[in-house]
Parts: C-alpha cells; structure tokens; sequence
C-alpha cells in the first residue's frame, strides 16, 4: 500500500483547505486511516482519525473546524479544514494500518505514512 496526500497551500486566517489522501496497492477490508501534522520544533500531533466503519475521533485542537472523511469507492482520505488559524501551520501527514479498532490519534499503529503535505496559514 501506498499513500499520497494533495491539497496542502497556503491560506489567511479563517481560511479552508481540504487535503485528500489517495491509497493505492493491496487494501485490507477493515483498516484505520489518520491525519497527523508536525509543526517545525513541534512533536507530531495526532489531528483526526476513521476507521473502515466510519467512527471518527478529532483532537480538541480542531474539533468542530476540520471534518475527516473518506471515500472507500476511491481509496481516499480527505480532511476538510475550516476557520484556520496560524497555530494550524504544519506539515500535515495520512497514515494508514490494517489493524481494525476504535479511531486513534497515536501514531505507534500506524506502520504505513504519506510523505507530506504542507500548510500554512498567514495571519
């Protein structure tokens, strides 16, 4: 399997964005998806996660702003991103693991990670 995400620019503040994740290769029918974004001199911070049977989980950072959502048609992960601010500015990452469970913001599952794209949003 393989990810790779698009979507990443750069915004004002109280802009949006919506990155996509495309998976291609062997897909397992049951599986977890998550977006994590570093910001520079920042530890990774698990942002949304999805499961195969549509539970989701935010972190409180962007609930309520950024919706996680994916296609399963397409093998596509999107995260819709609202109201950004410039604390939103990060390299923002797609992971990916077989593993079937609740949604999680932790990375350790996840054994397969896009390369990146970034975002930045200007005040």
């Amino acid at each position: 399997v393989q990810l790779e995400e698009f979507g990443g620019g750069s915004v004002q503040s109280g802009g949006s964005l919506t990155l996509s994740c495309r998976a291609s290769g062997f897909l397992s029918r049951r599986y977890r998806m998550g977006w994590f974004r570093r910001a520079p001199g920042n530890l990774r911070e698990g942002v949304a996660g999805i499961n195969s049977d549509g539970d989701v989980k935010y972190a409180d950072s962007v609930k309520g702003r950024f919706t996680i959502s994916q296609d399963n048609a397409n093998h596509t992960l999107y995260l819709q991103m609202n109201s950004l601010k410039p604390d939103d500015t990060a390299m923002y990452f797609c992971a990916w693991t077989p593993v079937f469970a609740q949604p999680t913001l932790s990375g350790n599952p996840f054994n397969l990670w896009g390369q990146g794209t970034q975002v930045t949003v200007s005040s």
